[in-house]
């Protein structure tokens, strides 16, 4: 393992410091845009940056709408809630996902069901989620698809674009129309990436991005939403601000509304990132083909992107032998001053979820006890030396 400790600190220019797992890069223009922000005194959710990072975002992804929103859990929380999921009906989601995915479902007070993972891209399978469905689904005279088990709806489906790299997400929207199941992306790490040279979180009703601190650009905190339907738009940008009627002077909201709007802080800092982010990604690609060589020569599996995609490699993967390689990997690693991290407890392992009905999901267990996330930050050498 010392050897593996050399090469990652060699890939980062440091021979002794601490190496984190990700951290953000700020080589561009945010000073300058964020004392444009502080000089105007619109800091909150009101302010000219908020749009402009809208745009630049919209015109990135590919999406014909996009709505800024202050973290990438209220941004699916909203999704779900324009999507039509309702208290206790029911969200197919994967058991392999950050808690922030099926934390978004129980605002609701709806109930994550969880389908297994693809071994080829650790996101939801379409093929076995084709089987839970043959099994449990049972389509009703309103056109929707129910559990035969509990007698609940199956609301939406939501798959996570793991550590960037995407899903089969044309296979899952396949299995899903013909059950009558809006797919809402929980793309939150897959800024930049493509499934079929299609920007992630286009393909569903809705995606959903995140900027938070970890990610490939961040906003600080930061979330957005993202649909091809304007009228879907409109009413996410309008309970994300309260849900309060335009005018001049009176305060009047037609619903139940929330202060889920991103301010203009959080989006000058969002400006100035996204005119880097395709150097980041480029760099980040580097450093894992870098990884990839390198782990070849270690017999270390080292996670690539799948077929017909391009991922944006947020964070680096190497797959152990088994729970006490990874363990001893792990305690070795963040010992000697490389941060590693195993990936997430599975979600129905969780005291909160686990009861929530669960198919087979074996290849999650199998990437639980293995996954070990290594070093992933954009390395700027200049940035280094200065």
């Amino acid at each position: 393992m010392e050897s593996i400790i050399s090469f990652i600190r060699s890939a980062f220019y440091e021979p002794e410091n601490f190496i984190p797992l990700h951290d953000p890069r700020f080589i561009g223009n945010e000073k300058q845009y964020l004392n444009e922000c502080i000089d105007s005194n619109f800091v909150s959710s009101v302010g000219e940056f908020v749009g402009r990072f809208e745009k630049m975002c919209a015109d990135y992804i590919g999406a014909k709408y996009v709505v800024a929103t202050m973290n990438g859990t209220s941004a699916l929380h909203i999704a779900l809630l324009l999507a039509g999921v309702k208290p206790c009906e029911e969200v197919i989601s994967q058991p392999l996902t950050f808690v922030a995915t099926t934390n978004a479902i129980s605002y609701i007070g709806a109930s994550p069901v969880f389908t297994d993972v693809n071994k080829e891209t650790m996101g939801l399978c379409p093929y076995k989620l084709r089987e839970f469905l043959q099994e449990f689904g049972e389509m009703r005279l309103d056109g929707y698809c129910y559990n035969k088990q509990t007698g609940k709806r199956f609301a939406a489906c939501v798959p996570m674009h793991t550590f960037g790299h995407p899903v089969i997400i044309d296979k899952l929207i396949e299995v899903c129309n013909e059950y009558n199941i809006p797919v809402i992306e929980d793309a939150a790490e897959s800024l930049g990436s493509y499934y079929k040279e299609r920007h992630t979180g286009t393909s569903g009703l809705f995606g959903i991005l995140s900027f938070n601190g970890n990610k490939v650009i961040t906003t600080g905190g930061g979330g957005m939403i993202l649909t091809n339907d304007e009228e879907l738009a409109k009413k996410a940008k309008h309970i994300t601000t309260t849900a309060k009627i335009p005018h001049s002077w009176e305060f009047f909201h037609d619903q139940i509304g929330y202060n889920y709007r991103m301010t203009n802080i959080q989006a000058a800092l969002g400006c100035a990132q996204i005119e880097n982010l395709d150097y980041f990604i480029e760099e980040k690609r580097q450093l894992a083909e870098r990884y990839k060589e390198f782990f070849k020569t270690k017999g270390i599996e080292f996670f690539t992107e799948p077929e017909n995609c391009k991922s944006n490699y947020w964070l680096n993967v190497i797959i152990m032998n088994n729970k006490q390689q990874r363990d001893e990997f792990l305690k070795y690693t963040n010992e000697h001053g490389v941060m590693t991290r195993p990936i997430w407890t599975l979600m129905n392992a969780l005291p909160a979820f686990s009861s929530c009905q669960c198919g087979n999901i074996d290849n999650a267990k199998y990437f639980e006890d293995r996954v070990v996330n290594i070093p992933s930050s954009v390395i700027i050498k200049d940035y280094f030396k200065n």
